[in-house]
Formats: structure tokens, sequence, C-alpha cells
């Protein structure tokens, strides 16, 4: 298998992502994390600010999130505590936890879920934030593509 592009090989230190999510984060009046329900699992929005938002994605066995792009921001994930498959760029790459993966904006990609448990993985994304900001090229579940 071919490896996703790493944070390091991007030149991404971990020093740029530290002051990145240092910076201020609207959060929901509440104080709650806004959670989002999806036919292959779910997000939790832990903060989103003008040039930072930061989730925890949850993805289901047996499932994968559509393939797509964005014009507007990069996405940097830490796989958190099962192995994944990542796709950037038509490079798949098993990720185990606490692998690191950078993808710029512009690039393909997508993960899923191979194994018998729910698999998570944080995603900070830079850039301008909208959810509408997704190109999908190839859906499971029916949902357009572009």
């Amino acid at each position: 298998m071919e490896r996703a592009t790493r944070v390091e090989e991007a030149g991404v230190s971990s020093e740029v992502v530290a002051r990145a999510v240092s910076g201020p984060c609207r959060e929901d009046p509440s104080g709650e994390a806004v959670v989002d329900h999806r036919p292959w699992g779910s997000f939790e929005r832990l903060c989103h600010g003008e040039e930072v938002t930061v989730k925890i994605i949850a993805v289901d066995p047996g499932h994968r999130l559509s393939l797509q792009r964005h014009r507007l921001r990069d996405e940097y994930w830490t796989v958190l505590d099962v192995p994944l498959l990542v796709e950037v760029d038509g490079a798949l790459t098993r990720c185990e936890p606490g692998d690191k993966v950078w993808i710029p904006r512009g690039s393909t990609h997508r993960v899923s879920n191979p194994g018998e448990v729910r698999g998570r993985f944080l995603e900070i994304a830079y850039g301008t934030f909208d959810e509408d900001d997704i190109e999908r090229l190839a859906d499971d579940y029916a949902r357009d593509v572009h």
C-alpha cells in the first residue's frame, strides 16, 4: 500500500498545529459540542474559529466517508483509537492510532473503517470552514455527487 501524505512530509510541524488550535474558537452558546449524525457515523464539532475548526469524527464499522475534496480548507487528521484506511489522491494507507495525515485543499480524500468497532479521528481544518465546501466525487449513500 502507498502511504498517505504525512504531516512531516507536507512540511507542517507540530508547533504550527499547536499554534493554530490555540487561537480563538467559537463554541455553541450552550457550551456543548455540536454533534451531527451522518450515514457513516457522526462528528462532534469541538470548536469553530475563523481560520480553524476542530472535530472528532467517528466512522462506524464497515463504513466510509464520501470521496471528496475541498476548495477552501486544508485538513490535518490524527487517528485516535483503531486502525483506519485513509485515501489521499488515490494513495491508500492503513493508519494506526497516533498516525497523522495532512490533506491539502484540492486533494481527493476519504477515510474508511474496515474494523469491527467504531473508529475515531481528530480533524483540524485550516481555512474557511463551510460544510457546503464538499465536492463529493463518489458516495456509498446516494448523496449528490458533482
